[in-house]
């Protein structure tokens, strides 16, 4: 039996052997020479994280369709984190303001505190719009004993406004300088009131410098009216003659994300009434467009789309599954029974990817008295292709030419967002073949991000732009040979550590056996 103290050297010399023979990408950071695509980055002021919206040409361009092989570089040619979500919705908030009718609210001076609350009466129309307001001519006033009347506060009519409100700003004069406090109710029948919170604006004036604080911040609600009524009391000063009043809020919510378009490729006629477009990758499409050259045109038209057999035998040699590989090997196992003739008659025989059936329309172009009314778009429902194909019915004539259209796609595009490290200039890179998903979650790029536009990072994100764009939709090629010279070279250098590795093994091995041997002879 061989001692393990006398193991224990060798084995650790082909440990530290086949750690060294591993692929360079495993123990070392990735590089930027092994991307054949590098674009500049151009960013817009100082920020912690960078947003960069990812152009059509970028997808085309790309060895994947869920772009997997992006990654972000800075000065010094390292990696960069980075999160890439995809544009199906996005958060929006649009700042909105609106002026306020004012109309003003007055109470009887000395008369009991129930009739100067009810001689706070309006009068509406069907719209529920405010005509005027009359304390004078309420039941508990009469013409031959009027009491004097003293401003109490000031009825605000919003209109329209269909946002939360948020910031209500004063324009006023009157009063003494100092502070003026004030309760702010609100109601949208002007029937039932609730109370809001307490205002309060400001004018104060010292040796020639003034304060003025005329904006009060609202709950953020929506609401119709806005009652602000001073102190009830009858010693109580005036209100403050108010000449304007705005209100602002946000109206936020969701959106579908805009759809980002290609270039015009061209086609080839595949038949009577039938035209073929091809895509470099199997992209999913929302949206195409076809270019009618002619007026008077009028043609239904069925869309089909499939993946290219190619690129499904890449994808499937990239990441086999299980179920994938099993029918290979039956496959194999099938071939080898066969005689050598039908064999290759069987490897000869085409294997057409079915056409997918995507959309029907009518695509038109008609001259009319009034202008032209055309309708050269057809939704998509996202499926992945990377072959479209048009069929005319004969029924509607053709699309007046033989050549085949221009179209262009539309797809939901997808932002990058990275952190910001090192220096400039930071880099795009990207159509690595075998580049691994490198993307992080957004949450876990940005601490305490949030999907509903919070602002605890506000400041901290910067514009970054492409400075320029790569050549849209290049020509396609083989998925299996786009690898570049260096992911090659690497894969040659790994195949010759791994013989060595393996031959230093064996001959540890066998040197070890030789001197147990030659040890054992000599202690006979």
């Amino acid at each position: 039996m061989i001692p393990s103290s006398k193991l224990a050297p060798p084995l650790a010399l082909l440990v530290l052997l086949a750690l060294l023979a591993q692929e360079p990408s495993a123990l070392a950071a990735e590089n930027l020479d092994d991307y054949p695509y590098r674009i500049a980055l151009r960013i817009e002021g100082p920020a912690t994280w960078y947003w960069l919206e990812i152009p059509v040409s970028v997808h085309a361009s790309a060895a994947h369709a869920d772009l997997r092989d992006l990654r972000v570089f800075n000065a010094a040619g390292e990696a960069l984190p980075y999160a890439l979500t995809a544009g199906a919705t996005r958060y929006t908030q649009t700042r909105r303001e609106t002026p306020a009718r004012l109309l003003p609210l007055y109470a009887a001076t000395g008369a009991p505190e129930q009739e100067r609350e009810a001689g706070l009466w309006v009068r509406r129309d069907a719209d529920g719009v405010i005509v005027e307001i009359l304390p004078e001519n309420t039941p508990q006033a009469t013409p031959q004993a009027a009491p004097s009347r003293r401003l109490r506060g000031w009825l605000l009519d919003l209109g329209a406004a269909d946002f939360p409100l948020e910031r209500l700003r004063l324009d006023w004069d009157g009063g003494p300088e100092g502070l003026q406090r004030f309760s702010i109710e609100a109601s949208d029948d002007l029937a039932h009131w609730s109370h809001w919170l307490e205002g309060q604006i400001v004018r104060l004036s010292f040796q020639g410098e003034t304060i003025d604080q005329s904006e009060i911040r609202l709950p953020g609600r929506k609401v119709r009216y806005l009652r602000l009524l001073w102190a009830a009391a009858p010693e109580a000063a005036e209100a403050a003659t108010v000449r304007a009043a705005r209100l602002s809020g946000t109206l936020a919510g969701h959106e579908p994300a805009p759809l980002i378009w290609s270039d015009a490729i061209p086609g080839e006629r595949a038949g009577e009434g039938e035209f073929i477009w091809r895509l470099p990758l199997a992209l999913p499409l929302e949206r195409v467009r076809i270019g009618l050259a002619q007026s008077n045109v009028l043609a239904p038209v069925v869309l089909s789309g499939r993946i290219q057999k190619a690129e499904i035998e890449a994808e499937a040699e990239a990441k086999p599954s299980a179920r994938e590989a099993r029918r290979k090997s039956n496959v194999r196992r099938l071939l080898d029974r066969l005689s050598p003739a039908r064999r290759r008659q069987e490897a000869r025989r085409p294997r057409e990817i079915p056409w997918r059936p995507l959309a029907r329309g009518v695509l038109y172009r008609l001259a009319q008295a009034d202008g032209e009314r055309a309708q050269e778009e057809i939704d998509l429902p996202g499926r992945p292709v990377n072959e479209l194909r048009l069929q005319l019915d004969p029924r509607g004539g053709s699309l007046g030419s033989d050549a085949a259209p221009e179209l262009r796609f539309a797809l939901h595009g997808y932002q990058l967002t990275f952190l910001a490290r090192g220096g400039e200039p930071y880099q795009l890179a990207f159509g690595r073949a075998d580049a691994a998903p490198a993307a992080l979650p957004l949450a876990t790029l940005i601490p305490g991000y949030t999907a509903d536009g919070g602002d605890s990072q506000a400041g901290a994100f910067g514009l970054a732009h492409l400075l320029h764009l790569p050549d849209m939709l290049p020509a396609p090629r083989p998925v299996a040979a786009t690898k570049t010279e260096a992911s090659a070279a690497r894969s040659d250098l790994k195949k010759a550590g791994l013989w060595l590795v393996l031959l230093a093994g064996v001959g540890l091995l066998i040197g070890m056996a030789f001197s147990l041997l030659a040890g054992s002879s000599r202690n006979k």
